[in-house]
């Protein structure tokens, strides 16, 4: 369910020539900016971030604002109330993500996991101890 509507935004300094706005203009979608996920108005955190951090880190939407203190702890409802509203494919977002992430680490492991396996090349590193 995708209830945003297309307006033109007149901030010169923003990424794209529009913005999708929803819940009053609260969550915005703006080509160019974190993929064009929806996301709170005037940040970079996105729904998927908020719904992450309240479904599956139980963070409540006060800690959440004390993490973050430049939203605002109705920012937050209306990134929870579209996230309930658009809950399948905001979800289907984070799968997505998760999965990318998966993929890149399965193609360059860790620095960790290279020191464990004793093919790690500390000579030139500028962090090992001399």
């Amino acid at each position: 369910m995708d209830f945003m509507e297309t307006t033109t935004t007149h901030n010169p300094d923003a990424a794209a020539s529009q913005e999708r706005h929803d819940l009053g203009g609260r969550i915005v979608r703006s080509e160019g900016v974190r993929g064009g996920k929806p996301r709170i108005a005037g940040h970079r955190i996105t729904v998927s971030d908020i719904a992450v951090w309240h479904e599956r880190m139980a963070m409540s939407p006060d800690e959440i604002v004390s993490e973050h203190p430049g939203i605002l702890l109705s920012d937050v409802y209306a990134a929870l109330a579209y996230y309930h509203d658009n809950r399948g494919d905001v979800d289907r977002e984070i799968r997505e993500s998760e999965e990318s992430i998966h993929h890149i680490r399965a193609g360059a492991p860790s620095l960790l996991d290279e020191l464990r396996s004793g093919k790690a090349d500390v000579t030139n590193n500028p962090v090992s101890p001399r």
